[in-house]
C-alpha cells in the first residue's frame, strides 16, 4: 500500500478544485503533482491562464493560487502498479472536507475518467457536490492532441 505524502494545494480564495487520481512515480518522486515530463497540466493551465510555463515546484503553487485554482488527488493511499490507473486497487480516499470545508470552491473538475470515477464512487457520497470530468492531461491520453485539451479544459476559466 502506497501512501499520498504531498498536501493539496489551496488556499482561502481557491474556486475551482481540480482532482487527479493518485501521483504517478514522477509525481512521488518529486514530490508534487504532475511530475511526468510528459503530462500536459501544467502546459494547459499555462495556455489557458496566458501565463509562463512553470518550472519550480514554488512556480506551479504560486500559479494556482494567484489563480484561485486548488489540485489534489481522489486517493489518499491505494496499491497501485507503477502509474497505471487501471491498477489502483483497495482505495483509502481522501478527505475532500479538508479543503472543501476550507475554501470557497464553486466547481470540482476530475481529471479525467479515473478521477471522475474514483471521485463518484468515494466522495461524492461524503461531498454531495457535483464533479465535471475533463479529459486526462496523462500522457497515457495520446489521441487527445493539445489543442482538444484546452478547447475541453477552457470551461475552467468561467469559474476562476
Amino acid at each position: 500500500m502506497l501512501n499520498h505524502t504531498f498536501a493539496p494545494v489551496f488556499d482561502e480564495h481557491s474556486r475551482i478544485l481540480i482532482l487527479g487520481t493518485f501521483p504517478s512515480v514522477k509525481s512521488r518522486e518529486q514530490g508534487f503533482y504532475y511530475g511526468h515530463p510528459q503530462n500536459r497540466f501544467w502546459k494547459i493551465l499555462a495556455g489557458l491562464l496566458k501565463e509562463p510555463l512553470p518550472v519550480t515546484i514554488n512556480d506551479k503553487k504560486e500559479l494556482l493560487l494567484k489563480h484561485r485554482i486548488a489540485i489534489w488527488d481522489v486517493v489518499a493511499a491505494c496499491d497501485i502498479v507503477g502509474s497505471s490507473d487501471s491498477s489502483i486497487r483497495n482505495v483509502v480516499p481522501a478527505d475532500m472536507p479538508r479543503v472543501l470545508d476550507h475554501a470557497p470552491v464553486q466547481q470540482i473538475f476530475a481529471n479525467g475518467g479515473k478521477a471522475y470515477s474514483l471521485y463518484q464512487k468515494y466522495a461524492y457520497p461524503v461531498t454531495g457536490r457535483e464533479a465535471v470530468k475533463l479529459p486526462s492531461s496523462s500522457p497515457a491520453n495520446a489521441r487527445w492532441q493539445m489543442e482538444q485539451l484546452l478547447e475541453d479544459w477552457e470551461q475552467i476559466l468561467k469559474y476562476l
